[in-house]
């Protein structure tokens, strides 16, 4: 599969190309295929941190297409990770369902970058989805001791099989997705408060990812050292 400029873009500013191979693979309730891969030296070149994602690389029709992923649960220690595919029509659902142990796919690490603020603030509060719940998982296990507050929208039942990693301190609400996000939006927008002393992650669909983050900044006050917001994905018009 030959590259295309995304590729050549990427190396410019300094991505960091890798070989990824299938180490396993489960489907986790129909609706979600888990791979289990080796990174390739992956981990141990580019480290670890919260919320990582990598892009990789799939063939459509001959042609180069690159989607993000979040590791889920990477191990520095063996270079392992997994990935979760949500299964539709797309050619990374196609390969995700199709691989077997063994097969390779080519990574880019680029664009990657967060840490939990120092000091270390007293409430997290995250906002997102399927697509972002390994994200939100690997917030609750790096800051394990903070409490939070989350709100994880779905678009059907079977999104629930992938489970928050939430602990005593942590109170999550599922949010059905309704009228385009807008429930969501305004779900949280209700909810959620004001403070000087907590993180802000919103990290779900674009246009409610673009307006919960105006709501906390200007709505609320919050100081942009304190918003951290990343459009997941986008709905088609």
């Amino acid at each position: 599969m030959k590259r295309n400029w995304e590729a050549l873009v990427l190396k410019a500013m300094g991505g960091r190309d890798f070989r990824l191979t299938v180490l396993g693979t489960e489907s986790i309730d129909g609706h979600y295929q888990r791979l289990l891969v080796d990174g390739g030296g992956l981990l141990e070149a580019c480290g670890v941190h919260p919320t990582m994602w990598i892009r990789l690389w799939f063939d459509n029709d001959g042609r180069a297409h690159q989607r993000a992923y979040t590791l889920v649960d990477p191990d520095p220690a063996t270079g392992r990770f997994s990935l979760e595919f949500a299964v539709h029509d797309g050619c990374a659902a196609r390969w995700a369902t199709g691989a077997r142990v063994g097969d390779t796919i080519p990574a880019t690490v680029q664009g990657t970058a967060f840490q939990l603020p120092d000091p270390t603030p007293e409430h997290l509060y995250l906002v997102g989805d399927a697509a972002s719940l390994p994200a939100v998982n690997s917030l609750l296990d790096a800051g394990a001791d903070i409490p939070a507050t989350v709100w994880l929208e779905y678009a059907h039942e079977g999104e629930k099989s992938l489970a928050p990693r939430a602990r005593a301190h942590h109170q999550v609400t599922w949010v059905p997705r309704r009228d385009d996000g807008r429930h969501l939006v305004e779900t949280v927008q209700a909810a959620l408060p004001a403070s000087d002393a907590a993180h802000y992650w919103v990290a779900c669909e674009a246009a409610s990812t673009r307006d919960l983050a105006r709501h906390i900044r200007r709505g609320l006050g919050v100081d942009k050292h304190r918003v951290t917001s990343l459009g997941y994905w986008r709905a088609a018009a």
